[in-house]
């Protein structure tokens, strides 16, 4: 990759796939190689407590919040964008994609419903109760399918997974 070429990496997946998790791995191993990075776990640019929001608008105001931070970032000289966030077809990748301004490319985490089960089962909120029953859904729909530039699963220690996704973005 060219030093001067700023781009991005989406992680998606359904809920408890492990995408923040994967995106902070690969943080911290662009930190330890001084790259200019930033991490944007998405669901917090839309987080708000609009009672009428649905998807379509909380996605919209997502969309706002990454158009101005992600222009924020590359005027501080941040050239590589890691970025968090489920979307459940092709018209959100390209809204996100145009929102960022940069190539971006897309990986998407894979791992069964069990994996999932365990891993949201030590937080006992009941948003996590919620996000499992979306993720069993999603996983039934097949939402969040044929977006992706690459599969990768997410069933293998976080280093491994990470270093998997940085490899194929050529960032290794």
């Amino acid at each position: 990759m060219d030093k001067h070429e700023a781009e991005g990496v989406l992680l998606t997946g359904v809920y408890g796939s492990g995408k923040s998790s994967v995106a902070e791995e690969i943080a911290y191993l662009l930190e330890q190689r001084c790259e200019p990075y930033a991490l944007l776990d998405l669901d917090y640019l839309s987080w708000a407590g609009d009672a009428a929001s649905d998807r379509a608008s909380e996605f919209g105001l997502m969309l706002e919040n990454l158009t101005a931070v992600a222009a924020n970032y590359r005027r501080a000289g941040i050239r590589l964008f890691v970025l968090a966030y489920f979307v459940r077809g092709p018209g959100e990748v390209q809204g996100v994609r145009e929102a960022l301004g940069l190539p971006l490319r897309v990986a998407r985490l894979t791992v069964g419903l069990p994996d999932i089960e365990r891993r949201l089962a030590g937080d006992v909120t009941s948003g996590r109760r919620d996000d499992l029953r979306a993720a069993a859904a999603s996983i039934a729909a097949a939402e969040g399918t044929g977006v992706e530039d690459v599969v990768i699963g997410n069933d293998r220690p976080i280093g491994v997974v990470a270093r998997d996704v940085m490899t194929f973005l050529g960032w290794l």
